[in-house]
């Protein structure tokens, strides 16, 4: 199962039927990955996340599958959307 179904133009080549620009990233520039005029370095960081998931566990109740969950039994169903994300620190 690919990580990236729906080929966003950030790191993947647009497809057919996606409504995006390849100017994500640097106005006026394509995105890194294509631009070998540019010199750039790469940069480590440290980003929190915070990303709504949909989990599942085997239960018999509702009760139970909420106390499974929160001691961290289950699987994660479906990744989910982005909801926030924060640089904490860059380094080079």
């Amino acid at each position: 199962m690919s990580l990236n179904p729906i080929g966003l133009p950030i790191c993947s080549p647009a497809r057919p039927g996606l409504e995006s620009s390849p100017y994500v990233i640097r106005l006026g520039a394509p995105h890194g990955c294509c631009c070998a005029e540019t010199k750039t370095q790469t940069f480590h960081a440290t980003v929190h996340v915070t990303r709504v998931e949909e989990w599942c566990v085997e239960a018999e109740t509702a009760e139970e599958a909420r106390e499974l969950l929160a001691a961290g039994d289950g699987y994660r169903c479906q990744i989910g959307d982005c909801i926030n994300i924060e640089v904490e620190g860059v380094e080079d």
